[in-house]
Order: C-alpha cells, then structure tokens, then sequence
C-alpha cells in the first residue's frame, strides 16, 4: 500500500521559536515497521515553514495514498489541528483510509469518532505492531474486530476493542530514518539533531502525568544496541544532536549505567540532551562523570514545585533537599541543569508565588521553565481539579504554556505576570550572567548563549500573544463540564502479561 504519514504543523510557541524542528520520532517508529512489510511509505512534515494547510493537502494529494496516517506528540494541543485537516484530507481523498494515532485519540476516542465521522480508525498506546495488523486488515479488506489496540465505527456506532498488549522488546521494531532528510532538522543553536528513545514510561506514580499511564510500564531498548544506532546516526548522517524523548530513561539504574558505558566505547563527540529525576543524579552520583563522557549537556529536571504540601498533592515522590543537591552534583560534573517549576496545582497566593520565587533562586538551575498545570482526563490529578473553573477554552493552548485552570485569588493577568517575572528573576540574576558571560567549556558556553537567545524570543512573544492574542476569559462551568468525567480508572492504556518471569525481570530493569 501507498502509505502517506503527515505531521501537522502545531500553534505551540515551542513549535515556533527557534526556527528549528525535530524530526517527529513517534511517525518514524511506525515508518520502520512499514516499510519493512514492503509498504511505500513518505512523510509530509508540515512544521517546516509552518506549511500552509492547502499545501500540506496537495502534496497529499499528489502522492495518491492509500492511507494517511496523523499522529501528534502535542497531545490535547494538537488534536484541533489535526482534526481540521483530517477533515480536509477527506474531503481531498475520498478513496483514502484515515487513521489517527497518539496520547489524546487513545483516550478521547469516544468522543472523536461520534465527531469525526471521517476517520476509519484510531490507534490507541503504542502503534508499531498495532498498525502493521491495521493496514493488513486495510490490504486484505479484513473485518478489524479481531485487532487489538483500535477503536472505529461500527454499525455506526463508536467502539474499541481489547487493549494492546505493551511491546516487550523495543528492538524489535525500528526507526526509519530513511523517511527524513537529516541535513533539515536541528537543534541546539543550528547542530543537526534527531529525537531518540532509550526506554518507554516511567515506575513513578506523579499524579498529574499524562504519559506514564500511556506507556502503561517502563521498558528500555538493549543499551548497546542503542548506543550502536547512536554511532550510526552521528558517523553516516552526521548528526550531532540527540534529545531524549524519555519520560525517565536513567529509572533503571543497571540498563542505564550500561547505556552510559556504551556510548562512551563508540568514542563519538556528539552532544546528548534530555529529562529525568533529580533522585536519580543523586542515586548515580558515584558515576556522574559516565553522563558526562558521553555527551550530556544538560537535563531537565521535572521538580514541578518547590513547595512540599504540593509535592505530596501530586505524589511526585522527591524531596526539596534531593532537588537541590542534584543541581549541585550537575554542575560539579559540568553538565546544565533546567528546572521546571509548575504554577496552578493548588490554589496559590502572592505570597505562596513569591516564595516559590525564593526557593528557585537558592536551587540556582542554570536553566528554568516556568509552566501552567494543564490537567488530563485520564490522570489521577483530574479529580483533584475537575470542579475548578476554565480559563481556557480553546484547547491548542493546553501546552502547558497557558493557563488553564482559574484561581480563585487571582486573576489570569496576575498568574501570568508572576510566571514571567519568575522567569526574569531566574535567568536575569547576577549568578546566572556571569555564566552567561563566561563559562570554561565552551559547548556549554554556546548551549547556554543559545538558550538565552531562545529564552528571550519566547519571553517577548508570550508576552505580546496574552496582550493581543489570547484571551482567558473565565466561563461559568467546570474543568468536568468542559472535557468531560474522570477517565482515570481507563488511565493504563495497554495491558501487559502477568507471567512471573516477567515482573521479575521488569522488577530487575527498575532495581
């Protein structure tokens, strides 16, 4: 089958500025698997310029596919987009099976379908062996009941069939690479990069996260493998950037101190960026200097709050004073440190703001991110919020980036200028200058120049779009009546064997 795989261009600000894109890594693992089955597989990536809606369809319509394939690591902020053109695809390519993959479609597949009655089908959890059994079905015009991982029509009616099972050996399906021209996708301040994935999940029970119960349990690539396929992408496609897509990828500490030393035996200089919990510097702070060798330059840090109350609210499992010391070790080894710090879980003050502000400053991160809680359905935290009012009813700015939730102490327009003066206070501070001003390595001199020049063209933006573009306008119903009841008990979305080989070695990988 002709298979055509399109990535829609995304409103967010992340999305925009730099003038620099990724490589969509969700629509390539399904492209591997494709191709390998002797399908015709092509990618249209819309986030380049970003391309025009018209555009995008007629290169749609040019390739004449068999299926077109959406799928959006936005999440709830990118489904809107991507229902817009959907509709636009069919109406273009009537002929045309249209199928939607990702974290939103997998638990709001009720309501799309009953909405959208133009897609043939939706993908729920992980997608590289579910859509192989769905285009074969499509090729063979075979009933798609039996298929597990799907929701369609059926007799006109909504429904899903069983839960996938997880993919237990993440080798067994790769990346194509071949779908991208490596040479138009950078990062870091123009270096070429890729997005990677050493594992998938995470063992933490952080209540508001709207990825874990996605991937359902954390799982990991063989680290030498992985490290191979590294090499490969730095040495024949000359890649120099690697950003980990992980939720955690150091939670095993075994499987990623091997990773580690892996790397490092390929004897490459590339630069590796990505996410994990400040426990688990402190855990490995005996071999920090690994993480360095091999080429991290800096991690983000999901801290998510400074104050301890709302660290228990959300189960987040981590300490302040773990915080802190992992920030420490960081930079001892090296090595940026970026914090996250989240606003809106609780109901909050000038004066709890003001202390949050306080504490971030004595954490001293090299880098700091300043967000809004955006709550999902399918998360525990939902309950804690779905009888708060909301701000925000257009759904592309559920990024994390707007606020969404209302306080009842205060309004948007204060919430938002406390959010830019804590980024301000952090990243303007004396100390943080003077490493902007000088830094003895010069990698990381650039990677915190670059993120200055970023940071600065993001701030002025959000900026000018609240003044002039976005509208928070609070309307009189809840976060429940707006996106619907709890969906928490549905929050794993693919199921996994209880064979007791296999705990025991899913218990032996997290230990």
């Amino acid at each position: 089958m002709r298979i055509l795989l399109v990535n829609v261009p995304h409103p967010a600000i992340g999305s925009r500025i730099p003038k620099e894109q990724l490589p969509p890594l969700g629509l390539l693992s399904i492209g591997g698997p494709l191709i390998d089955d002797g399908h015709e597989v092509r990618l249209i990536d819309g986030e380049f310029g970003p391309m025009p809606l018209e555009t995008l369809v007629a290169q749609a319509v040019e390739y004449r596919p068999d299926a077109v394939l959406f799928g959006h690591s936005g999440s709830s902020s990118g489904h809107p987009v991507i229902a817009r053109y959907a509709a636009m695809m069919r109406r273009s390519l009537p002929g045309s099976k249209i199928v939607y993959g990702g974290v939103h479609p997998t638990y709001f597949w009720r309501e799309i379908l009953a909405a959208e009655p133009w897609l043939d089908a939706i993908v729920r959890g992980e997608g590289e062996e579910t859509v192989r059994r769905l285009i074969q079905a499509f090729e063979e015009n075979a009933p798609l009941d039996a298929i597990e991982g799907l929701a369609f029509h059926r007799d006109g009616v909504p429904f899903a069939t069983a839960a996938a099972p997880v993919i237990r050996n993440l080798d067994d399906y790769r990346i194509g690479w071949e779908l991208i021209d490596h040479a138009r996708y950078s990062y870091w301040g123009g270096k070429r990069a890729v997005v990677v994935q050493f594992s998938r999940g995470c063992p933490h029970l952080c209540t508001y996260c709207g990825q874990r119960g996605f991937w359902t349990r954390w799982r990991h690539r063989d680290p030498v493998l992985f490290a191979r396929e590294i090499a490969w992408l730095h040495r024949e496609h000359g890649v120099q950037v690697f950003n980990f897509a992980d939720e955690n990828p150091s939670a095993g500490r075994k499987p990623w101190k091997a990773f580690l030393e892996a790397l490092i035996a390929e004897n490459i200089d590339v630069t590796l960026v990505g996410s994990t919990r400040a426990d688990d510097i402190v855990r490995d702070a005996e071999f920090l200097h690994l993480y360095k060798q091999a080429g991290f330059e800096r991690f983000l840090m999901g801290m998510e709050n400074t104050d301890e109350d709302t660290l228990r609210l959300i189960r987040k499992g981590a300490k302040t004073s773990t915080d802190r010391e992992a920030i420490r070790l960081l930079r001892r080894h090296n090595i940026l440190s970026m914090a996250t710090w989240v606003a809106g879980f609780s109901e909050q003050t000038d004066r709890d703001l003001f202390r949050g502000l306080k504490q971030l400053i004595s954490y001293d991160p090299d880098q700091i991110q300043a967000l809004y809680v955006t709550p999902h359905r399918w998360t525990p935290y939902f309950r804690e919020a779905e009888g708060r009012e909301v701000v925000q009813v257009d759904q592309t700015k559920w990024d994390y980036k707007h606020q969404v939730l209302a306080m009842q102490c205060m309004p948007p327009w204060r919430l938002f200028l406390w959010v830019k003066f804590i980024e301000a206070a952090c990243q303007l501070r004396p100390r943080a200058l003077l490493r902007w001003l000088w830094h003895p390595e010069p990698k990381i001199q650039h990677a915190i120049r670059w993120y200055y020049r970023m940071g600065r063209r993001v701030w002025f933006h959000e900026i000018f779009s609240f003044l002039f573009r976005d509208h928070a306008h609070r309307r009189q119903f809840t976060l429940a009546e707006f996106v619907g009841q709890a969906q928490d008990a549905e929050e794993e979305a693919m199921t996994i064997g209880k064979r007791p080989a296999t705990i025991a070695r899913l218990a032996e990988q997290v230990g």
